[in-house]
């Protein structure tokens, strides 16, 4: 190594991405612990800074190039020594002045006076925000005017948030690609609006309502209400989650999924409102769609009013089956109520979408629909790698056996299913046609019935679900 030049030597450690094994090296000597102070631009700290100012300078001033810092708190107790709080993010803007990517999680002791320390990290591009309880809306506002190149923001259960007027700086600034938005409970579907021209840059956006507050946000229509018919220019979005949101026909987020031209990845996660106009339309624009992921609410896991209907039907796979000709991942479930939704997706309408896309990855979880019959339908599906079943209890030993049959399988999960025994994996003993067998909690499958099915296995039993 003393022989190298600097930059072969740079291009080495470079190429070493385990912070356990680049910590090693820099204890070689002290060339490799020089450079390594230069080059390393990430690190992930939390109950281990102690005490934590102190430990924080000391780390800054090793790397005075970091570009990319975690500061998680997860686990913490209060004899583990004192958190980081604002003074810390003070000592992180002054000492490292590259940083362009900072997470914050379970983070309590740092409050809006700590985040207008860091509006002075002009080149912040990213920021994750994980329950750090003490932050107000008044502190992300001082942040993003500062931080006026901030293109990802993450709030995950930040619920001291309570207005957005720091979302239409954010869209008059027209610089954020990724936004996303998870349990925060005084921020609404209708607050999204306040985003305005900021849409056009979006790329990604997640959208979670705390399921806690569902009910009460059903009857609220006032958030709703506030987003009427409205343009939205999301053309540029790729990805888009939502969870447990308010679909109300013809504003608010039916806008949006309706115009998404350029849509690869869609997640809608017991959404209240959605129909098959939704799903037509979205199918019609969105051509280049990938994956998508439905979770539909049972017919009696929500009492709504009778005269908007709910339900999907065949209809929205029909259409994703005709306009959606690159859709490589499907996950379909039902949601986990006393009560299963018998009336939405049948059998023949998830057959057709699998028939006429590449799927290579299917989920189904809780679809009492798909069957033995299902099952061997598939054995013509020629795209299908990984297939993963989860409670669906209409599949006997009989639709199991028909695995080996299927011709690209490689990959298959099955958890909770109460149909399938060891005699249904029996044709895949000793074949290892599979890669990978992984059953979780299928109280007639043994860790005997599953040695010898796949090159790799992981096999769990707990019945307590059942109880």
């Amino acid at each position: 190594m003393d022989g190298l030049p600097d930059h072969l030597v740079w291009e080495i450690l470079g190429r070493i991405k385990k912070t356990n094994d680049r910590n090693s090296v820099s204890l070689a000597c002290k060339r490799l612990h020089e450079l390594d102070k230069k080059q390393r631009q990430w690190i992930r700290v939390g109950c281990g800074l102690d005490p934590a100012n102190k430990a924080l300078t000391s780390l800054c001033n090793r790397f005075p190039n970091l570009a990319k810092v975690e500061i998680s708190y997860s686990g913490w107790m209060s004899k583990l020594g004192k958190q980081l709080d604002d003074q810390g993010l003070l000592i992180l803007a002054s000492c490292c002045p590259s940083v362009t990517n900072l997470t914050l999680s379970y983070c309590t002791f740092i409050t809006d006076v700590g985040l207008r320390y860091l509006a002075s990290c002009s080149k912040l591009s990213a920021l994750k925000l994980n329950f750090t309880p003490r932050i107000s809306d008044c502190g992300i506002l001082s942040l993003v005017v500062g931080c006026r190149n901030l293109a990802v923001l993450h709030l995950i259960r930040c619920l001291n948030v309570t207005s957005v007027e720091w979302l239409e700086y954010l869209g008059k600034l027209e610089t954020l690609e990724d936004l996303s938005i998870k349990n925060c409970r005084a921020i609404g579907e209708g607050d999204l609006i306040k985003l305005g021209l900021g849409w056009r840059k979006l790329k990604r956006l997640q959208f979670e309502v705390d399921a806690n507050y569902r009910y009460m946000k059903v009857y609220d229509r006032l958030a709703v209400d506030r987003w009427q018919k409205q343009w939205v220019p999301c053309e540029n979005m790729l990805e888009l989650s939502l969870v447990n949101c308010i679909i109300s026909p013809g504003r608010g987020l039916a806008c949006v999924l309706g115009k998404c031209k350029n849509l690869e990845k869609i997640h809608l996660d017991m959404c209240v409102g959605v129909r098959d106009c939704d799903i037509i339309g979205l199918a019609q624009r969105s051509s280049n769609l990938r994956y998508i992921s439905l979770r539909v609410p049972s017919d009696f896991s929500l009492p709504l009013l009778t005269n908007n209907p709910l339900e999907l039907t065949d209809e929205s796979l029909k259409a994703l089956a005709k306009k959606c000709s690159m859709l490589e991942s499907v996950r379909i479930s039902f949601s986990d109520g006393e009560f299963p939704s018998f009336s939405s997706f049948t059998l023949n309408g998830m057959l057709t979408l699998i028939q006429m896309c590449p799927v290579r990855e299917l989920a189904l979880d809780h679809v009492y629909s798909f069957n033995d019959d299902g099952m061997e339908a598939l054995c013509s599906a020629q795209y299908l790698e990984t297939l993963e079943l989860a409670k669906c209890q209409e599949i006997s030993d009989e639709g199991l056996q028909l695995v080996s049959q299927f011709p690209r399988l490689r990959i298959l999960r099955l958890s909770k299913c109460l149909g399938i025994s060891d005699d249904g994996l029996k044709p895949l003993v000793g074949s290892y046609k599979l890669e990978l067998l992984a059953v979780e909690d299928c109280p007639q499958i043994s860790d005997r019935g599953v040695h010898g099915a796949a090159k790799s296995i992981t096999f769990r039993q707990d019945l307590s679900w059942m109880f």
